[in-house]
């Protein structure tokens, strides 16, 4: 984050670090300087001809709920020569990648973890990364934001949808978004595929921005996607706190209120799709046969010939061959309530209850 982004974020919280956060605090604070002057220097270098840029072929976007399997059709698709991605680097400074990427890399690469800490997929700089951690740095509300101060709860929970927010709001997130799309295709002009779970309930705007964009919509066994995803998010509050974590009660109704909202809003949009724009496919059925299932996203989705990305996707799938998924036991009375909050979900999608 910029350093108005950093403090505006602390301002909202009360100024509530934990004692044991304050060296944190103090380096973040560091850093936000350092990214607040980078983002001047790139802005005046970069801003004018990034301001011209055209986004000449409609994004794809990968839709689903966290855990849902979305980070692995994401390493698919950027197989794909013709495709290009945001990467870790890019998100996490949105501001100044232009600038500073090239050159600031090769340095900070090893402060990196190798692998992430809820899956163990590979991590790093130039990983696929979620543009909506992008939108939190640029300063953009986002629910992610909760995981920095978890005691206090959910945050920013209208802007997982954007149908509560004012017009002028909506219009600033669209604004940034289409910005940092921008700023990649300045970088790469190839078609952009981005991954993050709360598109899945902004596919209105998303079509109001992007009126020919394409959509892979994935979802999965809801009993997996509750306990992993709680899981998910209490990983996540433990590396990304700047206070006590609290008991993360909360966690729990959060996961099952949030893909209520989600799909409430994705089953409304879903109409507005046209046929050759969307393709929905479950996680079982795409880890069964992959490259099957991504010959037919290419096919449905009319994204050109499958067999220049063929070669990639296979040794791609070579490389993962041996990963193993996380399994977690499911006690009986949460089984109850997910069957009962999540009952659409089960029956649009043909799960069993």
């Amino acid at each position: 984050m910029r350093f108005s982004t950093w403090f505006s974020v602390v301002a909202q919280n009360r100024f509530a670090l934990s004692f044991t956060k304050l060296h944190t605090a103090f380096s973040i604070t560091f850093f936000s300087f350092c990214n607040s002057v980078l983002s001047a220097v790139d802005r005046v270098a970069y801003g004018a001809r990034v301001s011209r840029v055209k986004i000449e072929k409609p994004p794809i976007f990968i839709l689903g709920h966290w855990r849902s399997g979305t980070t692995f059709l994401h390493e698919l698709l950027i197989r794909d020569p013709e495709h290009t991605f945001p990467n870790t680097y890019q998100c996490f400074v949105p501001h100044h990648f232009v600038l500073s990427e090239d050159w600031l890399t090769p340095w900070t690469q090893k402060l990196l973890p190798s692998r992430r800490p809820m899956d163990n997929m590979a991590a790093g700089w130039q990983r696929p990364q979620e543009d909506e951690f992008a939108l939190g740095n640029l300063g953009v509300p986002s629910p992610y934001l909760s995981m920095m101060f978890p005691r206090r709860g959910p945050a920013n929970c209208e802007y997982l949808d954007l149908q509560d927010l004012t017009e002028a709001e909506r219009k600033t997130w669209m604004r940034k978004l289409d910005e940092f799309f921008r700023r990649l295709t300045f970088r790469d002009p190839r078609r952009i595929v981005v991954k993050s779970p709360p598109h899945t309930a902004r596919v209105r705007t998303l079509l109001e921005m992007y009126p020919d964009a394409k959509f892979v919509h994935l979802v999965r066994n809801p009993y997996d996607l509750y306990i992993s995803t709680v899981n998910l998010w209490k990983s996540l509050n433990e590396v990304q706190r700047m206070q006590g974590l609290g008991d993360q009660q909360w966690v729990e109704e959060y996961v099952l209120s949030t893909l209520e909202r989600m799909y409430a809003a994705y089953e409304q949009d879903r109409s507005l799709l046209r046929e050759d724009q969307i393709y929905e496919i479950r996680y079982e059925d795409l880890i069964d046969d992959p490259q099957e299932r991504m010959r037919e996203i290419y096919a449905k989705l009319e994204l050109g010939d499958f067999s220049r990305a063929e070669p990639a996707i296979q040794e791609y799938l070579a490389e993962v061959k041996n990963y193993r998924r996380n399994h977690y036991e499911l006690p009986e009375q949460q089984r109850s309530t997910i069957s009962e909050r999540w009952a659409g979900y089960f029956e649009r999608y043909g799960y069993e209850v």
